[in-house]
């Protein structure tokens, strides 16, 4: 059954950093390719990630794949930061920034594209958000706009019929993406205060996650596990496989 298309696509190169828009990308058994692949590790926290909710500010630090896609090593990692720098990942003047600003002891990670692991994710491969929730969320929030980007998600679905939250019933159901990548549905996705933070000025609105809570029990959004590798496409018909 056609459920709809792939509206956007969107990886994260560097986990907490705004997240990169791409037309097509390789679908891996992990998730997106490279997504949250490099990382910050909190020195000051043995064995955590600093993320935005350490250092709300990250979400304004924008990362990039620039080049080919190759399994063997990721393409250069640019990042442009909130004052119109720009830095290659690994740089030490950014990694002093990072430190500067959120003042903590940090450490950089790079996992292979071949593998990376859960903890990088913290959940599951694929997180995913619909254009009928978004709209239905909106609209109890009581606000003019929702920028799907709070949510982090890797894959904004336009539905072909609007009912909001129906993806919650597909839970234990197989997707398939085009022609051949096949995903499969898991579980709500509890959400943090992550949320609340703006992902363009970075400023927090707690009346979101209040909202989320009160009326979504704290769900919004899906987690899926890849069945079946391959590349995806924005446009991408999405089936819903009985």
């Amino acid at each position: 059954m056609l459920i709809g298309q792939i509206k956007e696509i969107v990886r994260h190169p560097v986990k907490s950093f705004y997240g990169e828009s791409v037309q097509k990308t390789k679908l891996m058994e992990y998730g997106l390719y490279g997504d949250r692949s490099h990382a910050f590790l909190d020195e000051t926290r043995p064995g955590k990630f600093l993320t935005i909710t350490q250092f709300p500010e990250m979400v304004r630090y924008k990362a990039r794949f620039v080049g080919k896609e190759s399994v063997d090593v990721y393409p250069k990692v640019e990042i442009l930061t909130p004052e119109g720098k720009i830095f290659n990942w690994g740089d030490e003047e950014l990694t002093n920034e990072i430190e500067h600003k959120s003042k903590r002891k940090i450490s950089v990670v790079t996992y292979p594209p071949t593998h990376v692991p859960l903890g990088a994710i913290e959940e599951e491969h694929i997180q995913l958000v619909t254009d009928a929730s978004l709209d239905k969320l909106k609209e109890i929030w009581g606000k003019s706009e929702i920028d799907y980007r709070r949510f982090r998600p890797n894959l904004f679905i336009a539905l072909k019929e609007k009912i909001p939250f129906i993806e919650e019933q597909w839970f234990g159901k197989r997707v398939r993406i085009g022609n051949k990548v096949e995903i499969e549905l898991k579980r709500h996705c509890e959400r943090c205060m992550i949320i609340t933070v703006n992902p363009e000025s970075a400023e927090r609105d707690a009346t979101l996650l209040k909202t989320v809570v009160k009326e979504r029990s704290n769900y919004f959004g899906v987690y899926a596990s890849v069945i079946k590798t391959g590349e995806i496409h924005v446009g991408d018909e999405v089936i819903l496989l009985e």
